[in-house]
Formats: C-alpha cells, sequence, structure tokens
C-alpha cells in the first residue's frame, strides 16, 4: 500500500544540487514542503525554490543557508522547518563531499594536515571536515530528528496504529562495500553511516514508529562527479560495455519509495531467477535498518552478512587502478606526511 506525501513536511541537506536536489523535487511533486538547507543554491535549484515559494503553491520549497558542520546551524534547520511549515516528518541529512587526492584536494586522507598546503584540515583543529560533513552531521542530524519527532504531543494509545511513521533517510553508498584506495575517508564515513542505520533499526516499532533508512548508490551523474576532473577521470564511459552512469532522479525514486508509506518494495534477487544465474525479482519488506543498493536500472537489498556486494551497469569505474598507481608512488619517497621541518605532521 502507497500513502500520499500531500501535506508533509521534509528537511533535506545539500538539496542545492545532485541527489538531494532531486529528492527535494520528487518530495515537492508529491505536495510535501521541504527546507532546502545548503550552503547555496545551483541556479537549477533556485529555480525549484522560487517556482515553490508562493503560499498558494501545493508544495512550498525554504531555503536556509546551512554549514552541515556546524551544529548550532543544524539545530536552527528544525526551527526554521518548524516554523515555516509546523511539523517535520521527513529529514534526509544528504549533504556530502568526495575526497579527492590531487587536483582539488579539499579534506584528504592522502594530504595530512600541517604536511601538504593543499589539505584544508588544520593540524590543531582535531578533525577532518569531510568526516563532519560524511558522518557527523548525519549522526548529529539523526540525534535531532529523533528528539523532534519524539516531542511531539503522543495521541492517545488507542490511535497508535493511526500515527505516521515519522522518516530518516540516508545517503550511503557502494563505497561502503567496495571501498577504493583513492578515499580512506569516505569509505569510512560510508561504511560508518551504513552500520549507524542498522543500529537504529529497532526505532521502527509501534510505539516509536521512527524509522532509518538508506540508500547506496553506485555511480551517478551528479556535480560531485562532474564537477571534479580528478573523478570523472576514472570513469570510462566511451564506448559501449564501458562505466554507465546512474541518474539522480532514479536515486529519489527509491528514496521516494523509502518514505512514502509503502510497506514493500521490489528489488532484483539472483535467487529468484531459476538457479541459471538470471536475477528476477522479489518483494522486500520497508523497516528500519533497511539499505538499498541504487544501480543502472536495478534496485538491490544490501544484506548485513554475506552480502554478495555491488555489480553490474552503474556500479563500476574502470580507471580507478590510474588513482590507485599514483597514490602508490607518492608514498615511494619517504617524505609523505612529513611536515616542514622533516618530521611527522603533527
Amino acid at each position: 500500500m502507497k500513502t500520499s506525501l500531500a501535506g508533509k513536511a521534509a528537511i533535506v541537506t545539500g538539496a542545492g544540487s545532485g541527489i538531494n536536489l532531486a529528492f527535494a523535487r520528487l518530495l515537492l511533486r508529491n505536495q510535501c514542503n521541504v527546507l532546502f538547507a545548503d550552503l547555496a543554491l545551483r541556479p537549477e535549484a533556485k529555480e525549484v525554490v522560487d517556482a515553490h515559494s508562493s503560499p498558494r503553491s501545493s508544495a512550498r520549497a525554504v531555503f536556509q543557508e546551512t554549514d552541515v558542520r556546524e551544529w548550532p546551524q543544524l539545530e536552527r534547520m528544525f526551527d526554521v522547518a518548524s516554523k515555516e511549515f509546523e511539523t517535520v516528518d521527513i529529514v534526509c541529512p544528504g549533504a556530502g563531499v568526495y575526497e579527492p587526492h590531487s587536483l582539488q584536494p579539499f579534506s584528504s586522507f592522502w594530504h595530512p594536515p600541517g604536511a601538504s598546503p593543499l589539505s584544508r584540515d588544520l593540524p590543531d583543529s582535531s578533525r577532518y571536515a569531510s568526516l563532519d560533513i560524511n558522518l557527523l552531521h548525519p549522526i548529529r542530524t539523526t540525534q535531532l530528528a529523533i528528539a523532534h519527532f519524539l516531542s511531539r504531543e503522543p495521541p492517545p494509545s488507542s490511535f497508535a496504529s493511526q500515527v505516521p511513521t515519522h522518516n530518516i533517510i540516508h545517503i550511503s553508498s557502494i563505497a561502503a562495500q567496495t571501498s577504493p584506495l583513492l578515499a580512506p575517508l569516505y569509505n569510512a564515513s560510508k561504511h560508518g553511516l551504513s552500520g549507524f542505520v542498522r543500529t537504529l533499526a529497532p526505532l521502527d516499532n509501534p510505539t516509536h514508529r521512527i524509522r532509518v533508512t538508506a540508500v547506496a548508490p553506485g555511480v551517478i551523474d551528479t556535480p560531485l562527479w562532474r564537477d571534479n576532473p580528478e573523478k570523472l577521470r576514472l570513469v570510462d564511459d566511451s564506448q559501449e560495455g564501458g562505466d554507465e552512469w546512474v541518474s539522480v532522479e532514479e536515486v529519489a525514486e527509491v528514496m521516494g519509495s523509502l518514505v512514502d508509506g509503502r510497506e514493500e518494495v521490489e528489488v532484483v534477487s539472483s535467487t529468484a531467477g531459476g538457479g541459471d544465474g538470471r536475477e528476477g525479482t522479489r518483494k522486500v519488506k520497508v523497516e528500519g535498518g533497511l539499505i538499498l543498493e541504487v544501480s543502472k536500472s536495478r534496485v538491490r537489498k544490501i544484506e548485513q552478512f554475506n552480502d554478495e556486494g555491488p555489480k553490474g551497469a552503474g556500479n563500476t569505474v574502470s580507471n580507478m587502478r590510474v588513482a590507485d598507481k599514483e597514490i602508490l608512488e607518492m608514498l615511494v619517497s619517504g617524505e609523505w606526511g612529513m611536515g616542514s621541518g622533516g618530521h611527522a605532521a603533527r
């Protein structure tokens, strides 16, 4: 059974572009109000917000400038959303950054604080910005969301079954399983995020009714890839049978299926194809802790144990070994990680 998103309200961090923008658009199309929480809006995102700014719109969009590394600003998101929409039903802490190692470094394991002028992580800050964004911000936002959901006036117990489930949906990655050498901090954050989602599965119960789920996208056609020359060069989509892109709309549709109230979703299954190697489909229950891999025209449930791992179109990056080779060669000199005085950066 599918229930409507109409009349609900959501907070989506990183909604200024990419997957999060596509998800915000899907919510608005289904008459769900959305708070766009981001540092800025790309032109296409600004168009969406402007088109839904009128109180007469079927669903409203509000932009709140937000640096997700700053916890007070995360708290402010909930204050603004509650004021604008009166309620918050869906929270997506989707903002994220990648971890390049050479061309456009920001916060990268391969550019240690104090040892590389390209690192924006300060040696005396005791933190990595990429982990603040990719892992700590989703965790803190989830804390705030749970507190917000639980602070609502509880209904009479006799009507508990009618209370709508509150949803927190995260964006993990196939990097939580593939773990390329290029991006240790990114991989660690996605491993941590997937484990975090599974840990909170018991909140999806008749009393609390808070459902925490995630998608794990493959190679997605977003600015995170397209605007990153180092990341883009790893993809070989120039020939038939090469790497393929997954659209942001495909990911958003799967995210919508996890928060719109339906009881089941359809996923691929190698065991449903008759045992001859062909894939069939099966239904899986939408419940807390569920993580769905999204690749090209393919959705798969990621099992907690003995999972077969990502494969197929939309999950391959053919030139990853190029980056691996560059990193290993960089470490040969013996000077990696050393500060200006020839000592390990600290």
